[in-house]
């Protein structure tokens, strides 16, 4: 008798070509600013035409906000979040879905770090590397997937499951990138490249995974 095949984490089927055309889209732009701000140690025009990163920006009671967010990039924070994500989807028998939640933020903040070694771009002195920015890219990693999960478990379609993925991606990319500018961590143009590192990143493992878990289907009869 052959077990009934586990269902897809990246949900429904019909999202993956325009998440796919996302996800190459996304990684042009991680790749175009990398170029173009590459050794760099000061904004660039798009950064001060938007903000001056120089200074904090923010005053109670917003700055607490900021620094709250802040957190939730940093090691305990994220630890926080994903354990509590994982545990989750455990409770909800979704053991590939807690595998996507663990490999997808590993994957998308070991990313940006390769990219920040590679690209060199500093801000406020040469040891702090900030292209892209790994708080925005861990957070709209983690909201992405949150959406492909509740994707798949309401059975949205194809334009209530876009809308939704892209949403959560503002949502939390705009959040986190806020408070990293207004903290003076990143240039705007750093929290770009770490918010389509996470669109790039997710999508494709999530397919991943799927693939894995498909190719492996065969020996559970």
């Amino acid at each position: 008798m052959t077990g009934r095949p586990a269902p897809a984490v990246l949900l429904p089927p019909s999202l993956r070509p325009r998440l796919g055309l996302i996800a190459a889209l996304a990684a042009l732009v991680v790749v175009v600013l990398g170029v173009g701000y590459a050794g760099h140690s000061e904004p660039g025009r798009v950064d001060r035409w938007i903000v001056q990163p120089t200074a904090d920006s923010v005053r109670p009671p917003w700055r607490r906000v900021a620094l709250g967010m802040d957190f939730l990039g940093e090691p305990a924070g994220s630890a926080m979040l994903i354990v509590a994500v994982v545990a989750g989807c455990l409770l909800l028998r979704r053991p590939r879905a807690a595998v996507l939640v663990v490999a997808g933020t590993a994957l998308t903040v070991g990313t940006t770090t390769l990219l920040k070694h590679l690209v060199g771009r500093t801000i406020h002195g040469d040891d702090n590397l900030s292209y892209p920015s790994g708080h925005t890219a861990f957070f709209t990693a983690l909201a992405v997937i949150g959406a492909l999960l509740a994707t798949g478990r309401l059975g949205l379609g194809r334009t209530a499951g876009m809308s939704l993925v892209l949403a959560a991606a503002l949502v939390a990319g705009t959040a986190m990138g806020w408070a990293q500018v207004a903290l003076s961590a990143h240039y705007p143009t750093d929290v770009l490249g770490g918010w389509c590192t996470a669109l790039a990143v997710i999508p494709a493992t999530a397919w991943l995974i799927d693939w894995t878990a498909a190719a492996r289907q065969p020996e559970r009869r």
